[in-house]
C-alpha cells in the first residue's frame, strides 16, 4: 500500500501537555494534587471542553459543585498555558523530516477551541500542516468516528491511503475500524520504527 497522508494527534505526541505541570507547584502535597486531578478537575470534565463546552461555563459549574476547591479550579484555565510545557522535540523533528519529503500532513486533535490558538502561537511547527481539525471547533471528539470522517471529507483524503498517529489506544482503534493504518504512539523512536518501510524519510 502506498500511503500518501500522515495524520498526527497533538497532545502527548507533538506537545507535552499535562495539568501536573501546573498543579505540582500549587499543591504542597503530591497526594493532594493527584486527588484533585482524579476527582475534581478530571479527564472526563476536561474532555467536555474539548467537545466544545465554554471554558467559563465549565469553570463556574465545577466551582459551584466543589466550592471548597474554587481557587484551584480557577487555575485550570486561568494558568492553562503552564500545562503546555513544550514541544516533544524528537517527534517534531520527525514531523519536519516528513514535510521535507513532501508528505501531506494533517492534524486531528481533541482540544478546546478557546485554547488551541495558544498552542499555534507557541509552536512554529504547526505551520507545516496542510490541514487541522480541532474537536472543540467541530463539537465532536475522538474516538467518535464522525470526526475522522469530517477530516477525510474536508481534505478529500482516503482512509486507506492515510497513516494516523495517536497516543490514545481508543482513538487508534477507531481509526483502524475506518480503514486507516493507525499507530499507537508511545515514543518518537517507536514511531520512526513503525513508519520505517511505509514512508521514506
Amino acid at each position: 500500500m502506498q500511503y500518501k497522508n500522515i495524520i498526527f494527534d497533538f497532545g502527548g505526541v507533538l506537545v507535552d501537555w499535562n495539568p501536573k505541570h501546573l498543579y505540582k507547584d500549587h499543591f504542597a502535597n503530591p497526594e493532594d494534587m493527584e486527588y484533585f486531578l482524579k476527582n475534581i478537575c478530571t479527564e472526563a470534565w476536561n474532555i467536555e471542553q474539548d467537545r466544545g463546552r465554554p471554558l467559563a461555563q465549565a469553570t463556574t459549574e465545577l466551582q459551584q459543585q466543589f466550592p471548597e476547591h474554587s481557587e484551584s479550579i480557577a487555575l485550570f484555565y486561568g494558568k492553562w498555558e503552564v500545562m503546555l510545557k513544550g514541544e516533544i522535540p524528537e517527534t517534531v523533528a520527525l514531523l519536519y523530516r516528513l514535510k521535507e519529503k513532501n508528505y501531506p500532513l494533517y492534524g486531528l486533535t481533541n482540544w478546546s477551541a478557546e485554547t488551541i490558538d495558544i498552542a499555534y502561537r507557541r509552536f512554529p511547527f504547526f505551520a507545516v500542516f496542510d490541514g487541522i481539525v480541532v474537536s472543540g471547533t467541530e463539537k465532536l471528539i475522538k474516538p467518535d468516528k464522525r470526526i475522522y470522517e469530517l477530516l477525510l471529507d474536508r481534505y478529500q483524503l482516503k482512509a486507506e491511503e492515510s497513516i494516523f498517529i495517536d497516543d490514545n489506544i481508543h482513538n487508534v482503534e477507531a481509526a483502524r475500524e475506518l480503514g486507516f493504518y493507525a499507530i499507537h504512539f508511545v515514543g518518537a523512536a517507536q514511531l520512526e520504527a513503525a513508519l520505517s518501510g511505509m514512508v521514506s524519510f
